[in-house]
């Protein structure tokens, strides 16, 4: 068992001892994705530590995605849970870039990708190729994306 995934177990067992409803559900359901990734496909497999944090990741997107449609839809209490439930599986994901950090990242590989000769809003592939590896994990896709166009345009 992955380190990542067997402090996942530790934690769901301490939140039922605790009985913390809140930790304990969201414990299960990410430990149910991850279940669900190991046996898809043909044969079950082991995730590594990067894998298991990707998969994460995407349970804590869906928790804002879902927290933003609650909002939305006029139901604050379901929204808050939801939020609560990211804010429990944000605990084991890396530090998210600030803003300040992400631009100095972004600006820097735009002018890498000038120095390569790409230039206006047409660089954008080339400038996510470069970003991309040094954000992985610490910074959504789409608030990288924004950084990138803005930069590019201004």
């Amino acid at each position: 068992m992955t380190t990542l995934k067997s402090k996942l177990q530790e934690d769901l067992n301490a939140a039922i001892k605790e009985r913390d409803e809140l930790r304990s559900s969201t414990l299960r359901l990410t430990l149910a994705a991850i279940t669900k990734e190991e046996v898809a496909g043909k044969q079950k497999r082991e995730l590594s530590d990067d894998e298991v944090q990707k998969v994460i990741t995407r349970e804590a997107k869906k928790r804002r995605e879902a927290a933003e449609a609650f909002a939305q839809g006029g139901r604050p209490e379901q929204s808050e849970r939801e939020k609560a439930e990211g804010e429990v599986l944000a605990q084991y994901l890396p530090r998210q870039l600030s803003d300040e950090e992400l631009n100095a990242i972004v600006g820097q590989a735009v002018e890498e990708a000038r120095a390569a000769g790409a230039e206006g809003p047409r660089a954008m592939g080339a400038v996510m190729k470069i970003v991309n590896p040094k954000v992985a994990g610490r910074a959504e896709g789409g608030r990288v994306a924004a950084v990138v166009k803005k930069l590019l345009a201004g």
